[in-house]
C-alpha cells in the first residue's frame, strides 16, 4: 500500500512504486486534470507540484511522491479563484486547452517564488511546457496578470 497527499487528501492505492504518479493519479484516484502529453518529461502537460516543486508526474515515481505533499490543476484553488486561473480566462488563454493544467501549474511555482516576474523570466520559466497551438504570447500577458491580481489580494490583506 502507498499513501499520497494529494490536494491535501489522503489516498491510499495499491501499486507498483515504479508507477508513474501521473497513472495514479489518473486511473486509481481519478484527477484527470493532469494531462498526459509526451510521457518522457519533454512537454510539461503533466506537471503537479511536489512539495511545491514542479515535477513532470509521467516520470516522477510512486515511491518519490510516497508520504509527500502532491498538489494537482484540482489543487490549485477551490473554486477556480486563483489569480492564474482568473487571468487565464480574462485573457482567453486556452485554445485546445490541453497543456494548460501543466501551463498553471509551471506558472504557479514561477509566481511564488518572483512575484513580479519580466517577459524574459517568464520565457525562461514556462520554456519547459510545449503549447502547440501557439498561445505563447497569452500565456504571458495572463502571467503578468495574475501577478498583478496576486499583488493586489496581497494587498487587500
Amino acid at each position: 500500500m502507498i499513501t499520497l497527499t494529494i490536494n491535501q487528501q489522503p489516498y491510499q492505492i495499491e501499486a507498483d512504486p515504479d508507477m508513474p504518479l501521473l497513472w495514479a493519479l489518473r486511473d486509481l484516484i481519478g484527477l484527470t486534470g493532469t494531462k498526459y502529453g509526451c510521457g518522457v518529461a519533454q512537454c510539461g502537460a503533466c506537471v503537479v507540484h511536489l512539495n511545491g516543486e514542479a515535477v513532470r508526474s509521467c516520470v516522477t515515481k510512486l515511491s518519490r511522491a510516497a508520504g509527500q505533499k502532491i498538489v494537482t490543476i484540482e489543487g490549485l484553488s477551490k473554486n477556480n479563484d486563483h489569480p492564474l486561473q482568473l487571468a487565464w480566462n480574462e485573457v482567453s488563454v486556452p485554445q485546445c486547452g490541453y497543456c494548460h493544467s501543466g501551463q498553471l501549474m509551471s506558472a504557479a511555482v514561477l509566481l511564488r517564488e518572483n512575484p513580479n516576474p519580466t517577459d524574459q523570466d517568464i520565457d525562461n520559466a514556462m520554456a519547459g511546457n510545449i503549447c502547440r497551438c501557439g498561445t505563447y504570447p497569452r500565456i504571458r500577458k495572463a502571467i503578468h496578470l495574475a501577478a498583478e491580481l496576486q499583488k493586489k489580494e496581497g494587498e487587500a490583506k
